[in-house]
């Protein structure tokens, strides 16, 4: 995963916010926390922020999160998402903020960020979901052992949802690649 810092390509959102910027940012964060530089860089393009925040696309939990899919399991398809695409910000700003709130503990995230997980540390669900996503990021494929795998757990509402949420965060990991925004610190 690329951690090495650069210079922003693209220059996020100026603070003080305008106010219907400001107004929409307040819905994601809670009261005094600094924007996450992602979403200030998203906010350079002011119709397109208030268009995902009003459509609830971008929300609280991040994207498309419809609290259809248990926190834990859209948690961990997001951080091993990261890793496949090699996107250490988004990692890192999940990580620092909610993986541990949505069931996640340090073992866990730290093996997200492995080749292969360990069994130990996953259901077999879990290890299905993941592997799920080194297939569809890796090679835009599920091959039959996969998906026999996740259709022992899963039913295909869910299976779609999870496969939206891995090309959702591949975008994120595209625009953080094309913006190089400053990394994050909430700790």
């Amino acid at each position: 995963m690329n951690t090495s810092a650069h210079s922003p390509r693209i220059a996020p959102q100026p603070l003080p916010l305008p106010p219907e910027l400001a107004e929409r940012m307040a819905r994601l964060l809670p009261a005094g926390t600094p924007p996450p530089q992602i979403f200030l860089t998203v906010a350079r393009h002011a119709e397109l922020f208030k268009e995902m925040v009003d459509s609830g696309f971008l929300g609280p939990t991040g994207l498309a999160d419809r609290r259809r899919l248990p926190p834990l399991l859209r948690e961990a398809l997001i951080l091993r998402t990261c890793a496949a695409t090699r996107c250490g910000y988004e990692f890192n700003l999940h990580e620092q903020t909610i993986s541990r709130r949505m069931g996640l503990n340090s073992a866990q995230i730290d093996d997200l960020r492995r080749p292969a997980p360990d069994p130990t540390l996953w259901t077999p669900a879990l290890l299905a979901a993941l592997r799920l996503v080194d297939g569809l990021v890796a090679r835009i494929d599920v091959d039959d052992a996969t998906w026999a795998a996740l259709r022992e757990h899963f039913d295909e509402p869910t299976l779609i949802e999870m496969t939206q949420i891995v090309g959702h965060y591949t975008g994120v990991a595209m625009l953080a690649a094309l913006a190089r925004p400053a990394w994050d610190q909430y700790r």
